[in-house]
């Protein structure tokens, strides 16, 4: 089993992906039996489909758009500008499978029809697989999931993370060898003949302010303990969200290091959380955000600093290793998946999360994609929709 990444910022799209897919090619010498595809806003989605009609029939092909860039080993591409990267997976002893569907306002059905036709494509129809990978326009992810889980249940491993733009305009795009739209999510199943390690966490932690839900509904909180929700945060936040009160209006780059948490289950006396991004405050006091709530809920204030995301991406890969007992010199790959909104806080010092990255992996191949939305298991069993949140995938033989 072989793995490689490549990638390329020229400005045509069709260059761009060849020179990008004939590095790949020539690494692994051969072709991937899968293939991730991820680039920025600034290629043309239908000029990248139409690119590859270069492959050979055997290459399956699952891909997004990432925010401002796309990270390897070699550094961040893009900064805002066109950037595409690829991430080989060679493999003729394992089975792969891709499967996309247009959502239609139906998401929950849309993923179900997705990854039957993901586990059709592998030639493993009513299989587990170990490993379910999908990205997804932002917006309805927890019906996603559990569309999934009702074809698979809640112990298969689930990550992802939601396909982004550069300024939260509705310009993100899903890929595969047949579409190219910002409708569609597309699912991949993965049955490798290597063994796959992940971990998914944040770089937050509870800072005391606390409450209860007490009026929510979908992805916007009414109340917090029978108060409006966004004069709750305020107060906690000490006058963060102060201009944004009397009308309401966007409070997303001003919220990025004060996130709201929820509790994603416990080991002994640690809690471990995932985290819900406050998007817009509301002219009614409300508060939305990235992720849904629910009635009765307890959110604990979170904070982080850009020395924690920093080191975070690093530390993530670290403990996918070591929680499946891999030694670093066994991985083959990792892909990331890495906040948009960690990333643009940090934006000026990604160098330096590159550089923890590829000291802790010894130089090995690696992807990461800046998303605006991550999904993964805090504690195995079950998957969950974040904000804010890092995502590790490791591969080792």
């Amino acid at each position: 089993m072989r793995i490689a990444t490549s990638w390329s910022n020229d400005t045509k799209a069709e260059t761009a992906f060849q020179e990008a897919f004939n590095n790949l090619t020539n690494e692994i010498k051969g072709y991937p039996s899968l293939l991730f595809v991820y680039f920025t806003e600034h290629y043309s989605s239908d000029s990248i489909l139409a690119s590859m009609a270069i492959l050979p029939p055997g290459v399956k092909v699952h891909g997004c758009t990432s925010c401002q860039g796309v990270m390897t080993q070699d550094g961040v591409h893009g900064v805002d500008g066109p950037a595409i990267a690829l991430f080989g997976i060679q493999d003729v002893e394992g089975a792969y499978g891709v499967g996309a569907h247009a959502q239609g306002g139906n998401p929950r059905d849309a993923a179900m029809a997705a990854l039957t036709l993901a586990l059709a494509d592998a030639d493993r129809p009513g299989e587990l697989p170990d490993l379910i990978w999908f990205n997804a326009p932002p917006g309805q992810e927890e019906s996603i999931l559990l569309g999934m889980q009702e074809v698979v249940g809640v112990d298969t491993l689930i990550v992802g993370g939601s396909a982004a733009d550069n300024q939260v305009a509705g310009r993100w795009r899903v890929l595969t060898r047949d579409i190219a739209d910002g409708d569609s999510l597309v699912v991949s199943v993965l049955f490798p003949s290597c063994r796959i390690g992940c971990s998914f966490q944040s770089g937050y932690s509870p800072c005391g302010p606390r409450g209860v839900v007490t009026s929510a509904s979908g992805r916007v909180v009414h109340t917090i303990d029978d108060e409006p929700a966004a004069q709750v945060y305020n107060k906690w936040t000490r006058g963060l969200i102060d201009a944004a009160l009397p009308m309401g209006g966007n409070v997303l780059f001003v919220t990025s290091l004060s996130p709201l948490g929820r509790v994603a289950g416990r080991v002994g006396d640690i809690s471990y959380f995932t985290l819900s991004h406050p998007e817009m405050v509301l002219a009614d006091g409300s508060l939305r955000l990235f992720t849904e709530v629910q009635l009765g809920q307890e959110l604990f204030l979170m904070e982080g600093s850009k020395e924690t995301l920093i080191a975070r991406a690093a530390r993530v890969t670290e403990a996918a290793i070591a929680l499946d007992s891999f030694s670093s010199e066994a991985v083959l790959g990792v892909v990331m998946v890495y906040c948009a909104g960690c990333m643009l806080t940090v934006q000026d010092r990604m160098s330096q999360v590159v550089d923890a990255l590829n000291q802790t992996l010894n130089g090995k191949p690696f992807i990461g994609i800046f998303t605006f939305g991550e999904q993964g298991s805090v504690l195995r069993g079950g998957t969950s929709h974040g904000n804010l949140m890092i995502s590790s995938l490791v591969f080792s033989n």
